[in-house]
């Protein structure tokens, strides 16, 4: 669904991201791990074109997005939550939903199973943004992404600063997505055992680079962990 090839990206005189090669399966979580500093924020935002590859390729499903602005990468059907949320938080719910809309046809009605996933969220429809917990602002925020109907959907730590009760939830969310087989899911995470729990395959970033692949399966058996924690 996604393949990145030979991605190198520059921050001034910084080599930030260093000839990445990977790609994202439909139907399946791939989890990109590292420690803060390593790129995966820098990455995820090349992905979706805010900021310009320098060198390498991105293609979804066949095309290539390499140079598209981040619209047409939205249009072409990549969701993106980054790390921090980004909501707004004077808007209600509902209207924060129906922005996730704005690719879609004018009419389009809100997918239902955006509340089925996330049922608190049509108990909140006409509550600011602003006025949620830090969880419930988590859900809102991927409630959003999933409204486009996505076919790539990226989480930027989605677990960060959230209570254990909604990271359960979010997991929840994320396995049956995934198990749908409707969607690649790109899963950036520091949260080891929650990216152990989902991953069908796993990336562990350093310095830019990718240091290890592999299933998700064996990350015990590969050292992920210890990985994490150097």
């Amino acid at each position: 669904m996604l393949a990145v090839r030979q991605l190198n990206q520059y921050y001034g005189g910084s080599h930030i991201l260093r000839d990445l090669s990977f790609e994202v399966p439909a139907g399946k979580v791939t989890a990109l791990l590292g420690r803060n500093g390593v790129g995966k924020t820098t990455l995820l935002r090349t992905l979706m074109g805010l900021v310009p590859a320098k060198t390498g390729s991105v293609r979804f499903d066949g095309a290539d997005l390499t140079s598209a602005q981040p619209y047409r990468r939205v249009h072409a059907g990549i969701g993106y939550v980054p790390q921090g949320r980004e909501i707004f938080p004077r808007l209600t719910v509902e209207e924060n939903l129906r922005i996730g809309l704005a690719s879609r046809p004018r009419g389009t009605r809100l997918p239902a199973r955006v509340f089925e996933l996330f049922p608190v969220l049509r108990q909140m429809l006409g509550r600011r943004g602003g006025d949620l917990s830090g969880g419930q602002q988590q859900q809102l925020a991927i409630g959003r992404a999933l409204a486009m109907g996505p076919r790539l959907l990226i989480l930027d730590e989605p677990t960060e600063g959230i209570q254990p009760s909604i990271i359960k939830d979010i997991e929840r969310v994320i396995r049956s997505l995934a198990a749908s087989g409707e969607m690649a899911i790109l899963l950036v995470e520091q949260y080891y055992d929650f990216a152990r729990s989902l991953a069908d395959q796993y990336l562990v970033m350093e310095r830019g680079e990718i240091l290890r692949r592999g299933a998700g399966a064996d990350m015990e058996k590969d050292g992920v962990r210890q990985l994490l924690a150097v």
